[in-house]
């Protein structure tokens, strides 16, 4: 099952369940999937920045705040930054070791080639790619 975050042509946002991305997709040309506000048939996916529950009153939607998507970014990756061991080019290596219990298990953090990325897709090894900006050298100050 994946969870996706949608709105309704109206501004509605709201969450919905489905099997994978074509049954939402199906669903949705089938005008199957409808806004639990006003029952809107013009859905779409929106970006799922942060889990948040606001009331369990669903009667009426509450208005939320804008999301500042570059804050969100940059606190994901400050967040990655303190929280990650940075091993580098031997993130394959590290995780084929964590998966196998060579190594205890901790939150890696690297760089891994296509073949390499490969390799840990077909041995199960869940990973997923964030992309971070690099930082000049006079922006650091």
């Amino acid at each position: 099952m994946i969870a996706f975050d949608l709105e309704c042509s109206m501004g509605h946002s709201f969450e919905g369940w489905f099997h994978n991305m074509e049954s939402f997709e199906k669903q949705k040309k089938e005008k199957l999937v409808s806004c639990p506000y006003c029952n809107d048939t013009e859905i779409r996916r929106i970006l799922s920045p942060v889990a948040m529950k606001t009331s369990s009153n669903r009667d009426e939607p509450k208005a939320m705040k804008p999301i500042d998507y570059q804050r969100l970014a940059k606190e994901v990756v400050d967040y990655i930054n303190k929280n990650f061991e940075d091993v580098g080019s031997d993130f394959a290596k590290e995780a084929m070791k964590m998966h196998y219990s060579v190594t205890e298990k901790r939150n890696i953090k690297g760089s891994a080639t296509e073949e390499e990325e490969k390799l840990l897709k077909e041995e199960g090894i869940e990973f997923f790619k964030v992309p971070t900006p690099k930082i000049d050298d006079d922006k650091k100050n």
